[in-house]
């Protein structure tokens, strides 16, 4: 694949085109910046993480206790750090 060059919006927009969003099959994606460079990356941890808590939750437990919980783990897993 080519470079590609995208304009940046004046809120800091960018339309990342349609080649790389079909490569990536994702909705979310991560930026990492190294050095000078940004890495995009497709976000799956995410999903995968809420789908293995779904099914081991305790009765009576909310989606929203459920959602932060696999967030702290997928940046946990991630980072190494708790999230904030």
């Amino acid at each position: 694949m080519a470079t590609v060059a995208v304009k940046i919006t004046r809120k800091g927009q960018v339309t990342i085109p349609k080649e790389i969003r079909e490569r990536l099959k994702a909705s979310t994606i991560y930026f990492d910046v190294v050095d000078d460079t940004i890495v995009v990356k497709a976000v799956r941890d995410a999903a995968g993480s809420l789908h293995e808590y779904a099914k081991n939750v305790k009765p009576g437990t909310s989606m929203k206790q459920v959602k932060e919980r696999a967030w702290e783990v997928a940046v946990h897993e991630k980072t190494g750090k708790k999230s904030s």
